[in-house]
């Protein structure tokens, strides 16, 4: 690996290769230093910076973060890049490849283009030469359309996960936030629960619930019940109503095999959801997690650093057509993102890196308790997102999970969006939202006066 090094005034820094480099660059953040790879000083990290910003694009190819013959994700970014379309950019050094994204020959369909030429390290590598406004502005520009029952991502559109996870799995008490949500709008990314309980039987017993209430009410969304690939795949054996397989994903092979999984299995669970054929617009069945710190906390980030090694997860993603992405940024804790200033930081990060590779990315807009911030930084981090264009972001009752004890986005959140930002869900979703009285036509986000007829009957109120 060869060093690289700059001259910052009369000192000269040296980075021990490409995977040093991009460590060093990164803006600081509290995994990066337990891990023992970030820049010593600001200078140290602003010599990093200007050097990475000198590298040919080109150099991604030939110097590679993880060992290709012992990780499948490197061999799954090297095998899937796509020629032709890195083509276009391979002349590019990363400063230039920056400026040529913030520049008006980077539209929507330029973007899409260069897409499955651009590598997670090369998204990776220009990211950390960004500030935040280029961020925002570059992936506001990024359109990733996805459908099952309905079409997410199109231009002017925010969609929500609706939420409704119990501590108990009580379906009273889903039932409840499920409605709750509805009234606010949200759920048209999908109806997602964290089972309290998780194993086959009772996957199939909250999948059937949802399956009934999207079916009874017409409700053009999808269900999720957020359990391992291999609950899911037994679901499906046993005929359960599945729409979308979740799975958390990583960005190497050693951190995946610690959430018990593999590109097989993912291949093997996508193709089981797909022969249901149960979605009327598409055939987008997967739904991906992933976050900042998860493959150092396994201690399986092979010394790149956190926000890197993040972006080689959507590698993975790109690979099996997910409907939705989703980085839970803040959930990891303190220890990976200390505070609001570093989830801030990060979370657009990912949805930047995610949309250049052409991903469907939303954001879980969070933090823990024990972190150094609060629902200020969310409202920043929430508003910054909308005008990315983010695809989607949570709603649960208050904000407040009661079931993963952490502090994410209210379906008031999700509506603040979209009116201070002029924004609407999905089409089909809106549509029905409207149909039923849900929303008004009074403007893209009006709430009617009053609880709809048959949520009436539902809810036993006179």
């Amino acid at each position: 690996m060869s060093q690289i090094t700059h001259l910052v005034g009369s000192r000269t820094y040296t980075f021990a290769g490409l995977r040093d480099l991009l460590a060093k660059a990164s803006p600081a953040r509290a995994g990066d230093y337990l891990a023992g790879v970030a820049a010593g000083s600001a200078e140290e990290r602003v010599a990093a910076q200007m050097a990475l910003a000198d590298l040919p694009l080109t150099t991604f190819l030939n110097e590679l973060v993880v060992p290709y013959e012992t990780d499948e994700v490197t061999r799954l970014i090297v095998d899937g890049l796509d020629p032709v379309a890195f083509a276009r950019i391979r002349h590019l050094t990363v400063g230039a490849f920056r400026d040529w994204l913030l520049g008006d020959d980077a539209d929507g369909h330029a973007l899409a283009a260069i897409a499955p030429g651009v590598t997670p390290e090369m998204a990776a590598a220009v990211s950390k030469i960004m500030r935040i406004q280029d961020l925002v502005l570059v992936a506001s520009k990024c359109r990733v359309l996805t459908r099952f029952r309905n079409t997410i991502g199109l231009p002017g559109t925010l969609s929500t996960r609706l939420q409704p996870n119990h501590p108990l799995d009580d379906a009273s008490g889903i039932a409840a936030s499920l409605f709750d949500g509805l009234m606010y709008g949200s759920g048209d990314a999908v109806i997602g629960i964290n089972p309290a309980t998780d194993n086959v039987e009772q996957v199939i017993t909250l999948v059937g619930m949802l399956d009934e209430i999207i079916a009874r009410y017409a409700i053009p969304t999808q269900s999720c019940v957020l359990t391992h690939v291999t609950n899911t795949m037994a679901a499906i054996e046993r005929g359960a109503p599945v729409d979308l397989v979740f799975q958390s994903i990583a960005g190497t092979q050693a951190a995946n095999a610690s959430f018990g999984i593999d590109l097989a299995l993912l291949r093997e669970a996508r193709e089981a959801a797909l022969s249901l054929r149960r979605g009327t617009l598409g055939d987008n069945v997967m739904y991906f997690e992933t976050g900042q710190g998860s493959a150092l906390s396994s201690n399986a980030n092979h010394g790149v650093d956190q926000q890197t090694v993040e972006a080689r997860a959507y590698a993975v993603a790109r690979a099996f057509q997910p409907l939705l992405v989703n980085s839970v940024v803040g959930f990891i804790g303190p220890e990976y993102l200390y505070d609001g200033k570093q989830i801030i930081r990060a979370g657009l990060e990912d949805h930047f890196c995610a949309k250049l590779l052409g991903l469907p990315m939303g954001v879980d807009v969070c933090y823990t308790n024990h972190a150094e911030a609060d629902q200020d930084d969310m409202d920043v981090l929430l508003t910054m997102l909308g005008a990315a264009g983010c695809t989607y972001v949570m709603g649960v009752p208050g904000a407040d999970d009661i079931m993963l004890n952490y502090q994410t986005t209210s379906f008031h959140d999700a509506l603040y969006a979209r009116r201070a930002l002029g924004l609407t869900p999905a089409p089909e979703f809106h549509a029905w939202l409207r149909d039923m009285g849900i929303f008004t036509g009074d403007g893209p986000a009006t709430l009617g006066r009053s609880v709809p007829a048959a949520f009436q009957r539902a809810l036993q109120l006179p």
